[in-house]
């Protein structure tokens, strides 16, 4: 596996700034902050380091709305912090990847505030500028997917402007060649400074149908997605034109191009279309992305049957690409949460991580599920998400999963001397890294020690996967690399179950880190929460 490039099998640890550890007590957490606690990171076992925006921006939408893509705000530190942060992780093995958001801008960047100015700048067709209909309305019925229409008026232009997230993320015309050059060389910088991948967020979003077509209805029964709720009027339609249009695949064709030009430089795509895992396939290819991950297993359903269908969907489709799976993120609800309950249980966070990272593929890791957190309950007057403001209290938005980290228990956690952005609930503080690191019956304690087993398994990290039927809750699969075959079975539920041996001779190999299973040899018997693993011998 020596010429296996780095970033297939790897496990790469997502750092959302804001709430990592803040250096100079203005609560909010900084490049710094992460530099402070890179040793930590590294002796978790990932690979990788993935850092959500850092880069001049209002904070519309927490830094997902870049006013400058060469800069770094100040709330977050100054292009040497980065610089230094990018030595250090390459002197303790960590490789660095960082976001790009590249669908839309800030309406402060620069070029909008060029562009909206007349018809005639030079950056005039830099934004998607449509003209009212006769009765001044929107062009079309396209939906944004924080909630209400997708376009914004401009007295300036007299025309609308389109924006699928907040009306301060006006989305760039991609159909304008000088856009995607523009975009090129922003992420060109970026690998001139020494960074090893990105993190493309909402990268399907970067082209609209050229003819602006109306979306069609969507039935009520299937109103259900991405960190939406049937009251959200985004969930009412197919979004067949404001997103995932052919033209997309050029560009990523000419992104990958560029990246080739520098060695072990790696894409990983988020993906949220009509049918996420045709669209990530699709865009995974050769000459296309390296990775793409979506967000079907950061949903509600927990079934074995609704895992199995998913990543075997994806395993046909995908026959060029690498998969990168994740069940937690900065916008999602925590997966210890969505899928357990209050409070946390430790086993079902031991669980998961051993899960995640058996099935084939890359793996992102959120900050916090080291420490099994769950989701926090921020009170409506704490909310800082807009989102969560608007849609209150049918949905609280994303706060709850972005409460900053714990390090001791103090009462501000050892993040901060200030007040922290968000509040820490108690129950955060209580299981916090100090807390953590004197147990090693911990859920870090086996984090650590389940992702230093993994590395010992080449068929963990590089075999196919092949599932097997399996009654609820047991998910049961195998992976194989040449004559080596590992059965691996995981108990999704809270309580004890048996289920049936699959055919072979099967030695149990005890793996670190989750509750164990066992077998009798006819029966697997699964504790709650409990993982069995099995070597073929016969």
């Amino acid at each position: 596996m020596s010429n296996t490039p780095w970033w297939r099998g790897a496990v790469i640890y997502q750092i959302y700034p804001r709430s990592f550890l803040d250096a100079n007590g203005d609560g909010v957490g900084d490049l710094p902050g992460i530099i402070e606690r890179l040793d930590y990171i590294a002796a978790l076992g990932v690979d990788a380091i993935w850092v959500s925006p850092f880069f001049k921006s209002p904070m519309a939408d927490f830094g997902y709305d870049i006013a400058d893509y060469r800069d770094v705000d100040p709330l977050f530190g100054t292009l040497d912090d980065f610089d230094r942060l990018l030595a250090k992780a390459h002197a303790l093995g960590l490789k660095v990847m960082i976001d790009q958001v590249l669908s839309h801008t800030s309406s402060e960047h620069d070029w909008f505030q060029e562009s909206r100015q007349d018809r005639s700048n030079p950056k005039a067709d830099w934004y998607v500028w449509v003209d009212p209909r006769e009765d001044g309305t929107p062009p079309n019925n396209w939906m944004s997917l924080f909630g209400g229409v997708a376009w914004q008026w401009e007295p300036r232009r007299q025309q609308y402007y389109l924006h699928n997230f907040f009306a301060e993320q006006p989305d760039l015309n991609f159909h304008n060649p000088q856009v995607q050059n523009a975009t090129l060389e922003n992420v060109r910088y970026w690998l001139d400074r020494g960074v090893d991948g990105f993190r493309l967020d909402a990268i399907n979003f970067c082209f609209h149908d050229r003819l602006l077509r109306d979306n069609p209805p969507k039935p009520v029964e299937k109103r259900v997605g991405r960190g939406f709720s049937p009251d959200n009027p985004y969930a009412y339609q197919y979004h067949y034109f404001n997103n995932t249009q052919p033209e997309n695949l050029p560009f990523l064709e000419d992104l990958r191009a560029l990246l080739d030009q520098y060695p072990g430089a790696v894409s990983l795509g988020e993906i949220s279309s009509e049918d996420s895992l045709a669209t990530t396939a699709e865009y995974t290819t050769d000459t296309r992305l390296h990775m793409g991950y979506s967000f079907e297993l950061l949903v509600q359903d927990y079934s074995a049957a609704y895992i199995r269908e998913t990543v075997s969907r994806l395993e046909v489709a995908m026959t060029e690409g690498w998969p990168c799976w994740a069940i937690s993120n900065h916008d999602v609800e925590r997966a210890v949460t969505r899928w357990g309950g209050h409070p946390a249980d430790p086993r079902l966070a031991r669980m998961l991580v051993a899960m995640l990272c058996s099935l084939r593929g890359s793996i992102c890791l959120y900050q916090g599920e080291e420490l099994g957190l769950g989701e926090a309950d921020v009170p409506f007057e704490a909310l800082q998400d807009p989102y969560g403001i608007t849609f209150w209290p049918n949905f609280k938005g994303r706060d709850g999963c972005r409460t900053p980290l714990p390090w001791n228990d103090d009462p501000r956690a050892g993040f901060t001397t200030g007040t922290p952005w968000l509040p820490i609930p108690d129950a955060h503080r209580g299981v916090s890294v100090a807390t953590q690191e004197k147990d090693p019956a911990s859920v870090l304690s086996a984090f650590r020690a389940f992702l230093a087993w993994r590395k010992t398994q080449p068929v963990l990290l590089h075999g196919a996967i092949s599932f097997l039927e399996s009654a609820e809750p047991v998910l049961l699969f195998q992976r194989t690399l040449a004559d080596e075959q590992l059965l691996l079975a995981f108990n999704l539920s809270g309580v004890s179950v048996r289920h049936a041996l699959p055919a072979g001779l099967w030695q149990a190999v005890a793996i670190p880190g989750p509750d164990a299973g066992m077998t009798d040899g006819t029966e697997l018997v699964l504790p709650a929460h409990s993982v069995f693993c099995g070597r073929r011998i016969g």
